[in-house]
This record gives C-alpha cells, structure tokens and sequence, in this order.
C-alpha cells in the first residue's frame, strides 16, 4: 500500500501489528505508546519528513479513547488529576509548537536535557522497586466492582486534592500538577510523542500516586495533547512559517496506525488490573532508560 503524503510503501498489516503490539503493553502504564511508534516509522518506514511528528499525534488521537473509555467504566479515573492536566496541557502544547517551528526545526539541541530528566526520573523507580522488593509487593487490585476498587475523591482544594483506593488515600498538590503538564505539553508537542510516556512516570515515582489510578488520566491527557497538536501542525504551522515543508500529518498512515493502537490500548487496560504494580513500574523504568539512552547518546563522545 502506497501512502503519498510520507512517500513510504508498506504492507498495511506490519504497521497495524506493530502499533497494537505496542500500545498494548504501553497502555498498562498509562502511556500510547507513540514515543516508540516515532523511530519504527523514521528508521523502518522511511518517513523522516517533518509530517511525522502530527502523524504519530493522529495516531494517539485515534488509539486513546478506547482506554480511557475502559478506565471510567472501571471507576479507576481520578477525575481532579485528569481535568488538571488537560487544563495544564493547552498552554504548554501551544509553546511547544512555536520552540518546534521556531527555534528547534533540529530538537537535538534539547535531548540532552531530556535525557537527564528522563534518567533522573528512572532512578526514581529504580530506588522505589528497590525499596518495594524489601516490603514485599502486594498482589493486583480487585476486578473492579469490588469493595475499594474504585476511585472516590475525598477533597478537592488549590493547595492539595486527595482521594482513595483500595483502602489508602494518596494526595497530590494541584499548583505542581499544573507546572508540570506545560512542561510535559511543550516537550511532547516537540517531539510529538504526546507526552505520555513523561508525565506517567513522574507521576508515579515523584507524587507517589498508584500506577492502576494515574493510567487512565495520563492517556486522557495525551489524547489531550494530541489533538491541540494536530490542529497547530496543521493550520498553524503554514502561518507561523510560510513556505516551509508542510508538517500536516499522513492521515491515512495516521489511522492505520491508529486502528492497531485502539485495539492494543483497549486490551490493555481491561487486562491492566490483573497485572501487579511492581511489573508495570519494572516496564515504566525500561522505558525511561531507553528514551535516556536515546536522547543522551548522540551527545557523548
């Protein structure tokens, strides 16, 4: 099958397969999957043209919702968390488009500062399974309709909003969530990775919050994302630099890619709650490791 707009001809069921693959064990850990999705269609594909970056974005926006949908019906969504972070999201995604057109056409000049936090942050969970190991981990959450396997907020307020699971409450500070969401906004419009695979680790080894509740907020805000980021590539991008090479997205690779990760998101939320929470932080630190690696690579030596 040819797709003229990234100029690359593929069997269309290697890039449905890989993008289901993906996202479905990615989604476990409240991330699409789309950080990975952008190498296979750069190195593999053969899609190096700056539409990639709004293509991986339409891939999100077609593959997300089935997961999120799956985390509400499943009660495990932390309504105050989520509306925070797509809140935080807008003006962040807007300053990512205009550092990516404007002042990083190369973002390499940004990946080492990437790498180090995404390193930090893998250090993090090294030391949290560290320390989970000694305590001993507890076994998965319950099918959902049991007793506490449900989110329930208990407080909502500017300086902390709490809630409960499984028997504990967990808290976190609104005005951090915020700052952190336009940083994530910015960096992940850059790259065009959403920014999934950032915020759900912070949010797991720095605010401490449960992977099997953040999962669901942390997709909702990428599909976030991945909208505000179409749009601009798309109709922004042409004004803000007139006669550079388009940056619209290979819709039809977009969706194909979109269909594999609607199935894979699904499936991997439904079955997240079977899985323990020590596996899927084991997974969140191999992924930070290998963004670190990636971003931090080409600046040594």
């Amino acid at each position: 099958m040819n797709f003229p707009v990234s100029g690359i001809e593929v069997f269309p069921l290697w890039p449905f397969l890989v993008a289901f693959l993906v996202s479905f064990f990615c989604s476990m850990g409240g991330i699409s999957g789309a950080f990975l999705l952008l190498p296979y269609q750069v190195s593999v594909l053969g899609f190096d043209r700056p539409a990639v970056s709004s293509t991986n974005l339409v891939f999100n926006i077609v593959a997300i919702p089935s997961g999120v949908v799956r985390f509400i019906r499943e009660g495990r969504m932390v309504w105050p968390l989520t509306i925070l972070m797509m809140v935080g999201l807008v003006p962040g995604v807007t300053l990512g488009v205009w550092m990516r057109l404007k002042y990083l056409p190369d973002p390499r000049s940004f990946q080492l500062f990437v790498g180090c936090v995404l390193l930090y942050i893998a250090g993090n969970l090294v030391v949290d399974l560290v320390k989970g190991k000694r305590r001993g981990s507890g076994p998965p959450p319950p099918p959902p309709g049991e007793e506490g396997a449900r989110v329930r907020t208990t407080a909502i307020a500017w300086r902390r909003c709490s809630y409960e699971w499984m028997g504990e409450t967990y808290s976190f500070d609104p005005r951090w969530v915020l700052l952190l969401m336009m940083a994530v906004g910015a960096i992940g419009t850059t790259y065009g990775i959403g920014g999934g695979a950032l915020v759900a680790p912070f949010l797991v080894s720095i605010f401490r919050l449960p992977v099997h509740t953040i999962a669901g907020a942390a997709l909702a805000s990428t599909f976030t994302t991945s909208v505000i980021g179409v749009i601009a590539y798309t109709w922004i991008a042409p004004i803000l630099t007139p006669g550079a090479e388009s940056t619209s997205p290979d819709w039809w690779l977009g969706l194909l890619l979109g269909a594999g990760g609607l199935l894979g998101i699904y499936l991997g939320a439904r079955l997240q709650r079977f899985v323990s929470e020590r596996a899927i932080k084991v997974m969140l630190t191999g992924i930070m490791f290998f963004l670190a690696v990636k971003y931090i690579g080409p600046h040594i030596g």
